[in-house]
């Protein structure tokens, strides 16, 4: 392959020697992309491949430029500017270019040359931004707007009238149009808007490696003040000034480094430009960096540890030079407002300092006092960058010796039971190193990721969250999101306890084994550190062995049947456990993912909650059986039937028909609003189709009852009619009566998350839509087909089905996981009917991309799967019909015939 030319005179020579134009740049440019992308692969350094790419388009400009009849003539010039300017280009970055001009009679001169060469950059589909001014021109535009004011100001020349390139400079600089102040004031705004629109974090599912927080803006915020005000030419000059230190330059260089390969990376696979990392960028990145699965993690999470271990430290960077940049441009002439804590640490306008260089070689525990006393003190606002700058300077110091320092055990103890912002000054002790020397396991979450949907964020920053949550519940506003969580958490004999949990939870998370088990261990012994009682740490450690088995109660199990409940009340064995647990719970579960709490999901908490607090109460040597809470229900429900001038008789002789289930798992009030419905139809065969509001907020999801004839197909179509319907199904409850009929209740909630209306014409379209369809002839209908995102495209393990029988309460549970998509209940419905299967009861979960539901099961004659072959069969009929897409139950009848 010819070598691609390295200046515009060799791609003059070509053109002299008559190759056309527009096809000769074509070749050259896609030469010099494959000949830099081979590099790039081979690992060549990345400064070298970007500022390579930057020269060679300079060199094919300038002859361009010169091919058009603009090169050497006066007043005009081709500049570069933006990233551009810097000479820094990756793959597909913008190439924006200035054609600058003394005044309008030069455009007069050349306006249709200009007008040609533009053009021309457009035919070979480089992604050109261009403009046209005078020098006057640029002055007034830069004024008016920031970004094209720090565009200007990293303008080079690429070809023409380099004169034009000072004048310019001396137009737009700081003495003319936007001031350093003035400057710095609005990119550090900016700077926070765009931190904002990322809520915040470097962590997310699929950061943007150039805008969010610890991105490659960040780094170049630091380069446009550091130009602005102290005219440096490059980062490095801060160093010289006394802005950074020599290791700082170095790692703020190399975090700049390792963003280029992955944007360089970026642009080369996704064929376009692309800051974002998508899920699939992901993985093929992680391959061709040479990340490999192992018994830590796979491979791609490996490679996101190591990207949000670099984020976090270039944003810890950021935080810090900035500070610097406002002491030094915005608060230079501000008088100093000084407040002595102690011999220690003093506040200088607002910000804790250290009081001498010395204060952490002569107390290493003062690196955990100083976070104490930040949450101590609510008017310390942040900390000093001269005192970050102290505290990563002595961080070596936090080793074995100080983690046995009572001083600084006794210090954390104190931060965790401290009134203000304690989640906060956790969060910068990790971000400055401090947390993750001083509890090494959790210094080796810091950046763990797990590559799905479900959980959001990094292990580190999820259990800051749940620490933050677990405070946010003792502020008066969460008496109205998180009642029952704001008043447990205010029973709870010493909250501390809980935020060490929750500091715990997860953090054996990526070591291979059970994580909880591994906490758990981890968690007793840091309490033995913290010099806590042997109840109190085993009450850690219960706390963190346990930490998943309520949300798993609630959403996986029969919470209506007394005999789960007494044996989560034996679990927990006391009402403190249970607060704390329940706390813990709710907190773990809002700082997984955004979208995973619901009404319904709360729902369910709650009634564990006050189902288990009841049979607390009663105690457990007494708990209630079955005959005595069926007899209770059912006379409530009478009661409630006799009041609306209801003959007991008449619901008695409809009741003699239904089973015990039906009275153990509804509430009184629900029996006698499906009884008056009932008794008052018209005809005895009408079905009845009811439709019930969303009640208080631990009742919030919409029931809609379906009352008809049985028919073997009734669970494959109203579960079809409801996804046709755009509803979301949570749950179920199906029973059959001695004299054929079917009494099912669905729990349903709009696709955005809100309640169906009683009444009105959405809750009229679906009461018609079901009555319709559970008479109609057909046994199913066709399966939805929807618009699947693309990140779940991205996750499409194999469904996975557990089958066990439970003898004792008369069904087999199915247990179905699989990705998520549109029609699932429906291809499960049918397959259910062509086994013969009746659903007892179901529970719907949604976890990021994958779907746990489990289906209470009986055969036709009301029993237990009992045939292990048939088990099988219908375990595999399910996962056909799931990841095959359909031809399951004609796969399901050949298996039974």
């Amino acid at each position: 392959m010819q070598e691609p030319p390295r200046s515009a005179e060799e791609l003059a020579g070509l053109l002299a020697g008559g190759a056309p134009l527009l096809p000769t740049v074509r070749e050259q440019l896609a030469r010099v992309r494959a000949d830099l992308d081979a590099r790039f692969v081979a690992g060549e350094n990345i400064r070298t491949l970007v500022r390579e790419r930057a020269q060679r388009l300079d060199a094919l400009l300038a002859c361009i430029w010169s091919h058009f009849g603009l090169a050497g003539e006066p007043g005009i010039a081709l500049l570069a500017v933006g990233g551009y300017g810097r000479g820094e280009l990756h793959p597909h970055s913008d190439i924006d270019l200035l054609a600058l001009i003394t005044d309008e009679s030069v455009k007069d001169r050349h306006g249709a040359a200009l007008e040609s060469f533009i053009t021309f950059l457009w035919d070979t589909r480089l992604a050109i931004g261009h403009s046209v001014r005078t020098l006057d021109e640029c002055r007034e535009v830069a004024a008016g707007d920031i970004t094209i004011a720090t565009a200007l100001m990293e303008a080079r020349t690429i070809s023409g009238d380099a004169a034009l390139l000072g004048r310019l400079a001396a137009l737009t600089g700081p003495e003319q149009i936007w001031p350093s102040a003035e400057f710095f004031r609005a990119k550090w705004d900016e700077q926070k808007a765009r931190h904002r629109k990322f809520n915040n974090t470097e962590y997310n599912l699929e950061p943007n490696i150039k805008g969010c927080p610890g991105g490659l803006r960040d780094v170049q915020t630091v380069g446009w003040v550091a130009k602005r005000h102290f005219h440096a030419a490059s980062t490095l000059e801060l160093v010289a000034r006394g802005f950074l230190t020599a290791h700082e330059y170095e790692a703020l260089a190399d975090g700049q480094d390792f963003l280029w390969r992955v944007r360089y990376g970026l642009h080369m696979l996704a064929d376009r430009a692309e800051d974002r990392l998508l899920f699939d960028h992901q993985l093929s990145l992680a391959r061709l960096f040479g990340y490999t699965d192992d018994e830590r993690g796979l491979g791609v999470e490996h490679f996101m540890k190591d990207y949000f271990r670099c984020v976090l430290k270039l944003g810890v960077l950021n935080e810090m030079l900035t500070q610097l940049f406002d002491e030094a441009i915005l608060r230079a002439c501000e008088p100093v407002n000084l407040y002595e804590i102690n011999n220690r640490f003093r506040v200088r306008n607002g910000y804790i300092e250290a009081a001498h260089d010395n204060v952490f070689r002569n107390a290493p525990w003062a690196l955990i006092e100083m976070f104490t006393l930040m949450a101590q003190h609510d008017f310390i606002v942040g900390v000093r960058a001269s005192t970050i700058r102290l505290v990563h300077g002595s961080r070596r110091l936090i080793g074995t010796e100080l983690r046995r320092d009572p001083r600084a055990n006794r210090l954390f103890l104190q931060l965790l039971g401290s009134p203000y912002r304690v989640a906060t000054q956790l969060d910068r002790m990790k971000r400055y190193g401090v947390l993750g020397r001083f509890i090494p396991e959790f210094g080796r979450i810091v950046g763990q990721t797990q590559h799905d949907l479900f959980h959001v964020y990094s292990v580190d920053s999820h259990t800051i969250r749940v620490v933050r949550n677990m405070r946010m519940f003792l502020l008066p506003r969460a008496r109205e999101d998180f009642p029952t969580a704001a008043h447990a958490i205010k029973r709870l004999p010493r909250p501390e306890l809980l935020y060490i949990a929750g500091l715990y939870h997860d953090i054996a998370k990526g070591r291979g084994g059970d994580h909880s088990n591994l906490g758990a261990a981890d968690a007793i012994e840091f309490c033995r550190r913290l010099e806590l009682s042997p109840r109190e740490g085993n009450l850690v450690a219960w706390l963190v062995q346990n930490h998943l088995v309520m949300s798993a109660t609630a959403q996986r199990k029969d919470i209506s049947d007394p005999e789960v409940i007494i044996a989560f009340a034996r679990l927990v064995s006391d009402q403190v456990h249970l607060d704390y647990l329940y706390t813990l719970t709710v907190a773990d579960i809002n700082a997984t993912n955004p979208t995973l709490w619901n009404s319904w999901r709360a729902s369910l908490l709650h009634s564990l909650y006050v189902q288990t607090k009841r049979a607390l109460r009663r105690g457990l040597e007494n708990p209630m059986d079955r005959g005595e809470r069926i007899a209770e229900t059912r006379a409530a429900a009478l009661g409630l039937l006799a009041g609306h001038g209801l003959a007991p008789a008449r619901a008695e002789a409809l009741w003699a028909h239904m089973g015990a289930d039906y009275f153990l798992r509804e509430t009184a009030a629900d029996i006698a609003w499906h009884t008056e419905a009932i008794l008052a139809r018209a005809t005895p065969e009408a079905p009845v189709v009811l439709i019930k509001a969303a009640g208080s907020r631990f009742d919030p999801v919409t029931q809609i009852f379906i009352y008809t004839r049985d028919r073997d197909y009734l669970f494959a179509v109203i579960t079809a009619t409801m996804e046709q319907l755009g509803l979301n199904v949570y749950g179920a409850r199906v029973y059959s009566s001695a004299d054929h009929h079917t009494l099912d209740t669905f729990f349903v909630l709009e696709q955005d998350g809100r309640p169906v209306p009683p009444e009105g014409p959405r809750a009229e379209a679906i009461r018609q839509a079901l009555l319709e369809h559970i008479q109609g002839e057909e046994h199913y209908l066709d399966v939805v087909q929807r618009h699947t995102p693309r990140a779940l495209k991205h996750f499409s393990a194999p469904t996975e089905t557990r089958l066990n029988a439970d003898p004792v309460n008369g069904y087999s549970i199915l247990e179905v996981m699989t990705p998520d998509r549109a029609g699932l209940l429906a291809r499960i419905g049918r397959v259910f009917l062509a086994f013969g299967i009746k659903v007892q009861n179901a529970r719907i979960t949604t976890l990021g991309e994958r779907v746990e539901d489990v289906f209470f099961i009986t055969d036709a004659n009301q029993q237990p799967i009992g045939d292990a072959e048939m088990g099988e069969s219908l375990q595999r009929a399910i996962r056909e019909a799931l990841d095959q897409g359909g031809a399951a139950p004609d796969a399901a009848r050949r298996a039974l015939a």
